[in-house]
């Protein structure tokens, strides 16, 4: 089993693609939104971040322990969130320039390592095609 990351700007799709894709691998889906709501922790500064990156990496990992795949959609805007999220399959959501937030804008680093890059608002082939892609 594996942790699935879709990352990317606010407004790419991430939420967008995980609804199509979680079914189809019968995965347990975090949310990134529906996290910070559930911790009550809207920190967006750096340190924020991190603490949301580990957050998300901890709540992942237990997921793929009990045996799930897990696909958590979140912005994930620095190569320091990526690498403490630990995922083992990257989704890079490339649909936009600029998201709804300036100060994420700013610090969004694009990654350079990434096993898929979505380019395109088409979800449900996307999620077909990652589907198979994560199977094999």
């Amino acid at each position: 089993m594996k942790i699935i990351l879709i990352m990317g700007l606010p407004g790419s799709g991430k939420t967008t693609l995980a609804s199509e894709l979680v079914p189809l691998l019968n995965a347990k889906w975090l949310n990134a939104d529906k996290i910070r709501t559930e911790y009550n922790d809207w920190d967006f500064s750096n340190e924020g971040r991190i603490r949301q990156a580990n957050r998300m990496r901890d709540l992942a990992k237990k997921g793929r322990d009990e045996g799930n795949y897990v696909v958590a959609d979140f912005v994930c805007p620095t190569e320091e969130a990526r690498k403490l999220f630990g995922a083992d399959f990257i989704i890079w959501m490339d649909t936009i320039e600029k998201g709804r937030f300036d100060d994420t804008n700013q610090m969004f680093v694009k990654p350079t390592i990434f096993n898929v890059k979505v380019n395109t608002f088409d979800a449900k082939n996307w999620a077909q095609k990652i589907h198979k892609e994560i199977i094999k």
